[in-house]
């Protein structure tokens, strides 16, 4: 089985459980802050600039997003944290709906957490970790922007990183470069082996 990447596409959004699509697909979640490039990155796997609307205006996005991928897969986006410029009963609203998701019987294959390579993970992320630590999901964290880097820095912060989080095993850490599409094949790769399947070539 392989899967064409290109062939992914927007099929809706839900503010509420009651409004996910039915289970039928297995799910590659994504989460991280708002501005950390989500979008972006859906855009660069599928190799289409516009499929997913990016905002100069970070926690713009307040639901959960689907892409179906060649009509094998989901990628879920999750509302981002961090930015948003709503009230506090607002922030807390869509973490709400983030966590109720990832505690859900969805099925969840894998959850790809985005942090900007460039900055200390925050305390979000520190509880997004730890929790998908001990939830027994599988999980992978990806690198973004590390286009702002030499190849050596980036590797430093990657060590760092994971030191600051606690990891191990670097394997977990994926160094990406949206603007550069570094490390892009390795993520289709990573995704499409969750659900036993191959890239097609693009």
């Amino acid at each position: 089985m392989a899967i064409n990447f290109r062939q992914t596409k927007f099929i809706g959004v839900a503010a509420k459980l009651d409004q996910c699509p039915p289970p039928d697909l297995p799910e590659i979640v994504m989460s991280g802050r708002s501005n950390v490039g989500k979008s972006s990155l859906i855009n660069a796997l599928a190799g289409h600039n516009k499929l997913a609307k990016t905002s100069q205006t970070p926690g713009k996005t307040r639901l959960v997003i689907y892409f179906n991928v060649d009509n094998q897969l989901l990628l879920t986006d999750l509302p981002g944290y961090g930015f948003a410029k709503v009230s506090q009963s607002e922030k807390e609203r869509f973490s709400k709906l983030a966590d109720q998701y990832l505690q859900s019987k969805r099925p969840i294959q894998m959850v790809l957490h985005l942090l900007d390579v460039r900055h200390k993970p925050n305390q979000h992320d520190i509880q997004m970790i730890a929790w998908l630590v001990e939830s027994g999901l599988p999980w992978q964290i990806v690198l973004t922007k590390i286009d702002k880097l030499s190849r050596l820095q980036a590797l430093k912060r990657r060590q760092e990183i994971a030191d600051f989080l606690g990891i191990d095993d670097l394997s977990h850490l994926n160094l990406v470069s949206i603007t550069k599409k570094q490390g892009i094949t390795e993520l289709r790769e990573l995704i499409a082996a969750r659900i036993g399947a191959e890239v097609a070539d693009m």
